[in-house]
């Protein structure tokens, strides 16, 4: 009887996948022959000779592809092939005979096999069918990207804007940084522009070929994070039959941007610390281990290190991440960048929403320069976003609860508290009373979570 090989390392050459492949199959020439050929372009190529120890070894070890025979003593490789994709296996398969018809290569595609090859072969043909299929999985990662970018409603392109010394400053760390594949940590107050430096960090570093896949941990509900990150095994949620990927596997050569990172629960900051250490994951439900090549850059508007100290953020998690810190500057501190950053967002909003640019006026400039933006970029933006609807440009809304006219006509600026709180304030209670209370939709104009409103609503006892 034959036994299942254990897993021989190879290293994957320029080009080649870093994949994980089993290859099942009754004859033990074939095995040898495929092993001889993958393995030095693949990282793990594993071997057995029946469909049921093909089982054995995929309980024990994550597979990307199975180049599997339709001929099999026991169980026949289509029929344990529709077992597979029953259970949730939504990996790659290449099926090989020595005999086949019409009729059975239409059952092995129905099956859910990704190709169908005749034996004997040649190495150039497994070779391009392996290829083909690393293409055709990269393909639906990068899908899946595209499709969470676009609901993300995040402009191509949109990149860091500003030359003041501050902005200089940021380029150039980010610049340094790009170069390693060490752990970022960004901190800075909300809106300040966090995902716009990880994606320019991204985009400058060797992965920014591969995805750029960003997760706000406070948007999603703590029951559901684990899931959302690590994927799941078929069955662990009720009512869905497949097992599901998580964002670590779409993430692969890419990089994941975890923001508001200090809002991850604290057992699974521990799993995170984990897998940030050993580079694997399990999928909730799973026994198998996923090899990742990831590079984690996290984003916090706390500080993490009041966190640790407060017992809310793990130290040593915290300690990881910050392998390199970098703290972005709030608009308060560099309004030279005002100017600039007004042109780019009318420059890029205009067309979207199909208005006629606005033109700001020297005067209404200077009442830019001189609120203290508590909401940072993300702040103006939204504010522009709002003129641009309107037709002018809504200064007078960042002074709604002071007793202020129209800015734009006015000579002075509103008298009253003008500090940072007092402002961020009254700013939120003017945009609440524009939408009529509706908190969700307040939270949007504002860029923040629901989470964070609510928070905000209840310091100041605001049903």
């Amino acid at each position: 009887m034959n036994h299942p090989s254990l897993s021989h390392a190879g290293k994957s050459t320029e080009g080649w996948p870093i994949w994980s492949i089993l290859i099942v199959d009754d004859e033990e020439g074939m095995r040898n022959f495929l092993v001889k050929t993958l393995v030095p372009r693949c990282r793990t190529v594993m071997s057995a000779g029946s469909a049921e120890e093909g089982a054995e070894l995929l309980r024990a070890q994550h597979v990307d592809l199975i180049i599997l025979d339709i001929s099999l003593p026991g169980r026949s490789g289509v029929a344990w092939l529709k077992d597979l994709r029953e259970q949730g296996f939504s990996g790659e398969v290449i099926l090989i005979t020595a005999f086949a018809d019409l009729d059975t290569a239409i059952e092995a595609l129905r099956a859910g096999a990704s190709d169908f090859i005749l034996k004997p072969f040649r190495v150039p043909q497994i070779l391009n069918a392996v290829k083909h299929c690393y293409d055709r999985a990269s393909l639906a990662r990068e899908n899946f990207v595209l499709r969470r970018s676009l609901s993300a409603r995040l402009p191509a392109g949109d990149g860091l804007v500003g030359r003041s010394h501050l902005m200089r400053q940021l380029r150039q760390s980010l610049q340094r940084v790009a170069g390693v594949s060490s752990t970022v940590l960004l901190q800075g107050e909300s809106g300040t522009g966090k995902e716009l430096a990880a994606r320019a960090l991204h985009d400058m570093s060797s992965r920014a070929s591969g995805p750029f896949v960003p997760l706000n941990c406070a948007a999603v509900s703590p029951e559901l994070i684990e899931r959302e990150l690590f994927g799941h095994a078929t069955g662990v949620i009720q009512g869905v039959p497949k097992a599901q990927d998580g964002l670590f596997y779409y993430a692969q050569g890419g990089t994941l941007f975890l923001d508001e990172i200090g809002e991850l629960p604290l057992p699974l900051q521990a799993t995170l610390l984990r897998t940030l250490e050993d580079h694997k994951i399990r999928p909730v439900g799973s026994q198998q281990l996923l090899h990742v090549d990831v590079r984690i850059i996290a984003a916090s508007n706390k500080s993490l290190a009041a966190e640790v100290s407060a017992g809310r953020f793990r130290k040593d998690l915290y300690y990881r991440l910050q392998v390199v810190e970098l703290t972005l500057p709030p608009l308060r501190e560099h309004k030279e960048d005002l100017p600039e950053l007004v042109q780019h967002f009318v420059n890029q909003l205009a067309p979207l929403l199909g208005v006629a640019p606005l033109s700001v006026t020297a005067n209404e400039m200077d009442y830019l320069r001189q609120y203290d933006w508590p909401g940072n970029v993300r702040e103006l933006r939204n504010l522009l976003e709002r003129s641009l609807i309107l037709g002018a440009l809504n200064v007078s809304a960042l002074y709604a609860q002071s007793g202020a006219s129209d800015c734009a006509s006015s000579a002075t600026l509103p008298h009253g508290a003008t500090d940072l709180l007092t402002l961020e304030k009254q700013h939120i209670l003017s945009v609440l009373d524009s939408v009529h209370g509706d908190k969700t939709r307040a939270a949007q104009l504002l860029g923040v979570s629901r989470r964070t409103l609510e928070r905000r609503c209840a310091e100041w006892a605001i049903g």
